[in-house]
């Protein structure tokens, strides 16, 4: 399905349902002046195109106990396939995504854990596959996510 050009109300729509996606129709509809029946309209066809994908919920992990998170490069065997690349780390609960990079590295894990040993253990676990050949474990100190505040300076 070809989508329709999105407009400015359609980007201010996407803005706000990834500040909030429990955000009611009426909200929105009260922030870009359209009525409820237009914006739920517009959002069922950014639906419709694929553009709108799904809703979800942010999580903070280290009140669950998954506070830290690190990035893992990957190098393999130049025989090595995409799939392979994908599947010896999609296996393990601590990856969070994987993403194949074309250069060097190939690829790139974002890896979720408990603390620093648990970090260990999971390179180790990755180092234990015979297809990787090189590992660089990249440790997060803090994030910044596209619809989230910065916080500010002065914050304590």
């Amino acid at each position: 399905m070809t989508a329709e050009p999105l407009d400015a109300t359609d980007h201010e729509i996407l803005a706000l349902l990834r500040e909030d996606a429990r955000r009611t129709l009426s909200d929105i509809a009260g922030r870009v002046t359209l009525s409820t029946a237009a914006v739920k309209r517009r959002i069922d066809r950014l639906q419709e195109a694929g553009i709108i994908t799904g809703f979800t919920v942010q999580i903070d992990h280290a009140k669950l106990g998954w506070g830290v998170e690190a990035f893992a490069q990957l190098r393999f065997f130049g025989t090595t396939n995409v799939d392979e690349i994908v599947q010896s780390t999609t296996r393990m609960p601590e990856a969070q995504a994987v993403f194949t990079i074309a250069g060097d590295p190939d690829a790139l894990v974002w890896l979720r854990v408990r603390d620093l040993q648990h970090l260990q253990r999971t390179v180790d676990e990755l180092r234990r596959s015979h297809r990787i050949t090189n590992t660089k474990t990249l440790i997060v100190l803090d994030s910044w996510t596209r619809g989230q505040q910065w916080p500010s300076a002065e914050a304590p």
